[in-house]
């Protein structure tokens, strides 16, 4: 079995899709069965792949599905059932076939009141925002640590009536005390307290639910180790971890590096975390989409597809990637939090923008294994 755990080394937008579009081809290549592991975040991320033929930005589907790669969502990642609506219907408008999803029953889902909720309060942030990308995330998050928390298998194995009853008690009963404990009232959410009285919306947002979650089939933590090939695709980047506090409060309310993907292998795989490779993934440069601190910003530019400027997060900003022990340092720091036994690499793209004398030749990303304990590093195809 090959594991690949696919992790962004900066704030995001480092080119986790291409990376794990890449080891789906390999593993497609060689007629193995290959399966992604989405396992934190949620419909917040937008993965390109861009292909010659083909372009599609994946949020809950795994960057491989083009690869015929199969999908998993582990019980760490944020479900949202209504937004995966609209990604299947375009990714199936330009592909013929369609990958298999699977899901652990217990994952949480965000509802549109947790969308609404989240945009209120950047609403109400003005140029103080944490950069959220207004889906729900944090909100999603701190619902759950309560008795309103809405796992998958509730959604998928009830009716619309019982998940709009659901939502309506989240409101009379959840909302007025998070609203509390952030010194507000209904009042003060402006255009969004309307939205959120609406029943029609929440209505809305049940059916389209119950309805979308035919797709998704539910199975048991050992169904991942019936592939050939796993690869964990990891959204956000290091920096944006939410132990990272030096970054706070502009961070994701998730663990985006090598946390959960060790957990899952160690609870379902055993002694197979020394065959696990984590693959870091780079720019040549460093990019932020949102507020807060961007060490080493510079004022050069790169066009940019999939991160155009957005109500909620601004503009993409642009930096240096400082001396190499800043370079280094997230890095560093992700193996050593959780102890990690297997073999890391880094997997760099975006070269050919640098002004570099070989740039031609850098068409691709590099892809580079290295050994922790020494400073041999070598290229890979």
């Amino acid at each position: 079995m090959s594991i690949k755990i696919v992790i962004g080394k900066n704030f995001g937008d480092e080119g986790k899709g291409l990376a794990v579009d890449y080891f789906s081809a390999v593993s497609e290549k060689a007629g193995r069965t290959c399966l992604v592991i989405r396992h934190n975040g949620g419909a917040q991320a937008g993965h390109t792949v861009d292909l010659k033929d083909k372009r599609f930005v994946f949020s809950q589907l795994s960057s491989g599905s083009f690869r015929h790669a199969d999908t998993y969502l582990a019980d760490s990642f944020l479900f949202d059932p209504y937004a995966l609506k609209t990604e299947t219907n375009g990714f199936a408008c330009i592909n013929r076939s369609f990958p298999k999803m699977t899901a652990s029953g217990n994952i949480r889902c965000v509802t549109v009141l947790d969308v609404l909720l989240n945009q209120a309060l950047e609403d109400l942030r003005g140029t103080e925002r944490h950069g959220s990308c207004g889906m729900g995330i944090d909100e999603t998050v701190r619902r759950s640590a309560t008795t309103f928390r809405l796992p998958l298998n509730k959604v998928k194995y009830g009716t619309a009536e019982e998940i709009f009853d659901f939502l309506k008690g989240i409101r009379a009963e959840y909302l007025p005390s998070r609203l509390e404990e952030l010194n507000l009232s209904i009042h003060d959410l402006g255009k969004y307290r309307d939205l959120i009285n609406n029943d029609i919306i929440l209505r809305n947002w049940a059916e389209a639910a119950v309805d979308q979650c035919w797709m998704v089939e539910l199975v048991d933590p050992y169904y991942i180790t019936r592939y050939d090939d796993i690869i964990f695709e990891g959204a956000q980047g290091l920096l944006l971890d939410n132990e990272n506090k030096e970054y706070a409060p502009h961070l994701t309310t998730s663990r985006t590096g090598l946390t959960n993907p060790v957990r899952i292998i160690r609870d379902v795989m055993t002694a197979k975390e020394t065959e696990a490779e984590a693959v870091y993934v780079t720019r040549s440069y460093v990019t932020r989409h949102g507020n807060g601190p961007l060490p080493n910003e510079a004022s050069f530019t790169f066009p940019d597809e999939t991160n155009v400027p957005n109500e909620w997060q601004g503009s993409l900003r642009f930096a240096h990637h400082g001396s190499m022990d800043e370079f280094l340092m997230p890095v560093q720091r992700d193996i050593d939090t959780v102890y990690f036994k297997g073999s890391h690499s880094f997997f760099i793209t975006h070269l050919n923008e640098m002004d570099l004398p070989f740039k031609e030749e850098l068409k691709t990303p590099l892809y580079l294994s290295c050994d922790k304990y020494s400073d041999n590093i070598r290229y890979q195809k």
